[in-house]
């Protein structure tokens, strides 16, 4: 096999609109295109991750389900981007004026969770 990276990761989201506004707003990926439903309804939107990768945002009706920061379920944890030590403070004060509360911290890494619940990790690890 030749697996080169990451390609995409899919979430599914209740409300696209609002977890699509989660990563391209607070966190500037920016939007790459939108997929419609042939009723016209949409289905998706993807938005770029900085490396060459994309997020696609993929709408859902299904109940979202609450889950504490560590659990034993088995199944995707969280999305980890990274960020330069320099940017953390500036990561934490973007988070705490969109109202979007730290749900972990460490020496290398800030968690959030989007509007759906899904952890969202930035991380300058190793760089002290």
């Amino acid at each position: 096999m030749d697996v080169q990276g990451f390609h995409h990761v899919a979430l599914q989201a209740r409300d696209v609109e609002r977890v699509t506004a989660f990563y391209r707003d607070l966190l500037g990926f920016p939007e790459l295109v939108r997929h419609h439903r042939p009723d016209g309804s949409l289905r998706s939107i993807w938005v770029g991750v900085p490396g060459g990768a994309f997020l696609a945002i993929e709408a859902v009706s299904g109940a979202l389900e609450e889950s504490p920061f560590r659990h034993e379920r088995p199944g995707l944890l969280m999305l980890a981007f990274r960020i330069p030590r320099s940017a953390r403070a500036q990561a934490v004060e973007a988070f705490a004026r969109a109202q979007v509360p730290l749900d972990h911290e460490t020496r290398w890494t800030i968690y959030v969770r989007d509007p759906e619940g899904n952890r969202v990790a930035l991380s300058h690890h190793p760089e002290d």
